[in-house]
């Protein structure tokens, strides 16, 4: 069972496009799928979720679909952290929190808050966030706390990474049918194992998410090694 799961929740806007409906109803399904998701996680023992909610370049967005996701991320907070927090669910907020609004930034801290002591499952949200800029970011606060170049190694760049806390995903799914990363853990992918599915986000669950695993299962993984081969008595 792999430790660390990574979600790129993508689809809901084709999701909704296909039931005549505007983009943001498929952006309320697709909070009903994470939360669905999160409880298989819990099921499965996986021991960290991180999910893509908000990159850094989906500022680009039309400023009503943009101003409406700032609303149900508000929204989605306040209804479901109580819900979540029952969970055993620990939430962190992993991005650039400053061109958040300053309601948002306040939920997601009390969010952070409430559940730090849970320990049934780690629920990563990508807000606001991008790889290039976790890793512009690291390098900032790696030379901001005094390192010298030549004492600069990837062990040391990654405590500054705004996953640090957490082990590199084993596992990188990613709905709607798209065969790219889009800028998503671009550092801490190095050596994950990458399931792509046709399945639109909102319609993602518990056997989309089985099948994913079962692929995950059935790599070989030697992290750059050779596997030996059994020698014959």
């Amino acid at each position: 069972m792999p430790r660390h799961i990574a979600i790129v929740m993508d689809g809901n806007g084709r999701w909704a496009k296909k039931r005549f409906l505007p983009r943001f109803f498929g952006h309320k399904a697709g909070v009903d799928a994470l939360v669905r998701i999160i409880q298989a996680c819990i099921d499965r023992q996986v021991e960290q979720l991180t999910v893509f909610a908000f990159s850094s370049e989906n500022w680009k967005r039309p400023t009503d679909e943009v101003s409406g996701l700032m609303g149900l991320v508000l929204a989605a907070v306040s209804r479901y952290l109580v819900r979540v927090g029952s969970m055993g669910v620990q939430i962190r907020i992993i991005g650039d929190r400053d061109a958040i609004p300053d309601k948002l930034r306040k939920a997601w801290a009390d969010a952070e808050a409430a559940t730090a002591h849970n320990n049934k499952l780690v629920l990563n949200v990508a807000f606001n966030y991008g790889g290039r800029w976790d890793i512009v970011q690291a390098c900032r606060k790696a030379i901001a706390a005094g390192l010298k170049p030549e004492e600069l190694t990837e062990a040391q760049l990654d405590r500054f990474m705004a996953m640090a806390h957490a082990p590199d995903p084993d596992l990188f799914i990613r709905t709607g049918g798209e065969l790219r990363i889009s800028n998503f853990l671009l550092w801490q992918s190095a050596y994950t194992e990458f399931v792509f599915s046709n399945c639109l986000w909102p319609d993602f669950n518990e056997a989309e998410l089985d099948a994913a695993i079962r692929s995950f299962q059935e790599r070989d993984r030697r992290f750059g090694g050779v596997k030996l081969e059994a020698q014959p008595c």
